[in-house]
């Protein structure tokens, strides 16, 4: 992976590296790609639309509210302030910052 050329949405080295610095694991692909999905959620309505995901992103929203990332869901979502951080951090290296 190295000298990856850093494409929008694409999980490369620097973004799992930087996962395990903020979350302590390497994130998936699909959990890479959910979290623009729940930045929009929370900066609109704040609730998840159940057609709008599917059975792996539910269990990605599962581990985030076990490790109380998140809470809540369908009925109004809230986040912590420090995932949230999180989130926009590693959104800003895979769809943002193109030119790395």
């Amino acid at each position: 992976m190295e000298n990856e050329i850093q494409t929008r949405g694409k999980l490369t080295k620097r973004i799992i590296e930087k996962s395990v610095e903020l979350l302590g694991y390497e994130i998936t692909k699909t959990e890479f790609r959910l979290m623009p999905y729940i930045i929009h959620v929370m900066m609109n309505n704040q609730r998840i639309e159940p057609s709008k995901i599917n059975s792996e992103e539910r269990r990605i929203l599962s581990k985030w509210r076990e490790a109380e990332h998140i809470f809540g869901g369908a009925s109004g979502l809230e986040i912590t302030k420090e995932f949230w951080t999180i989130c926009t951090e590693l959104v800003w290296l895979g769809y943002v910052d193109l030119n790395y």
